[in-house]
């Protein structure tokens, strides 16, 4: 009789060890599915593409505030700690945020990176006797589907079990891209063809005019803001918009308007009434704050400015 109570107890008891480990296993895989990727993102652009395609999957930190200008971009106690807390970190790369490149590759970061903007064949230009990649790279709609595509996979490489969602986010955001393509090169054809001449204030928009048209035949300052312009190059400037009749100069957003406010005033003619984005995305909730906003943003801008 106490054997078979005996008995009954250790069967019993088994099946409870049983039970309850496989319901650990069962828990902690959940909770394994449920954790969420800590990702961080230096630029604003890049941010916005990564939580468009992580979604609800990820913790997205973006380092760079809305308006800042990566090229000059002093990163702060702060940034260390959030880009050591990363799973991941997403950077634009062709040395557009050197010091928070530089960050990145010296601190022993345990964190994945990969450098998205490097994804795409870049345009080259030269600096002092060498020819180095231009790194605003998103200005051809194009090139940002390649680096959607390399978040997208990427983010699948980490956590496998969002690879229905990550691949469903990035296909409908590519989807959008392809219409935006399409239609920047709809708007750009409204410009008289003679008129297609864009002038910023630094060399942001290569990748733009190449891609949709415009000519680029001079800029105040270089791809880097860091560069400033001597007077000779004002006074080249100066003479080439005189020379080729260009109808507006632009200002941007990330950059003091003030030395192309007088590039305009010396060649007598207008600075658009809008600045440009070219670095940064403009406010949360603005117009202009994702990248598709931004492009259309800009292109509105410039159509307007160059069919008067």
């Amino acid at each position: 009789m106490f054997k078979k109570i005996a008995k009954i107890k250790i069967i019993a008891l088994t099946i409870f060890i049983i039970t309850a480990c496989g319901a650990t296993e069962v828990t902690n895989n959940q909770n394994s599915a449920d954790e969420r990727l800590n990702i961080v993102s230096t630029t604003t652009i890049i941010a916005n593409l990564t939580e468009e395609i992580g979604g609800e999957k990820i913790n997205h930190r973006g380092i760079l505030p809305r308006g800042a200008d990566p090229h000059v971009y002093e990163p702060v106690p702060q940034d260390n700690i959030t880009l050591e807390n990363a799973d991941l970190i997403f950077y634009n790369g062709y040395d557009l945020e050197p010091n928070l490149i530089r960050l990145i590759n010296s601190s022993g970061l345990n964190a994945q990176t990969l450098a998205v903007g490097e994804l795409v064949p870049p345009l080259d230009f030269e600096e002092e006797g060498q020819m180095v990649p231009d790194p605003h790279v998103w200005g051809n709609v194009e090139n940002v589907i390649i680096m959607v595509e390399g978040i997208r996979d990427k983010l699948v490489e980490l956590k496998p079990e969002g690879e229905e969602t990550f691949n469903q986010n990035a296909e409908t955001l590519t989807q959008d891209l392809q219409e935006l393509h399409i239609w920047i090169q709809e708007q750009i054809e409204t410009i008289p063809p003679f008129q297609r001449q864009l002038i910023t204030t630094h060399d942001a928009f290569q990748y733009y005019g190449v891609t949709y048209g415009l000519e680029i035949p001079g800029t105040l300052i270089g791809i880097s803001t860091e560069e400033q312009p001597s007077a000779q190059t004002v006074r080249n400037l100066v003479e080439t918009i005189r020379k080729k009749g260009v109808r507006a100069i632009f200002a941007e957003t990330t950059i003091n308007p003030t030395l192309i406010e007088t590039v305009a005033q010396e060649a007598g003619i207008e600075v658009a009434p809008t600045e440009l984005y070219s670095d940064s995305l403009g406010a949360e909730n603005s117009p202009a704050g994702t990248y598709i906003g931004m492009m259309r943003a800009n292109t509105e801008t410039i159509v307007n400015a160059l069919s008067n």
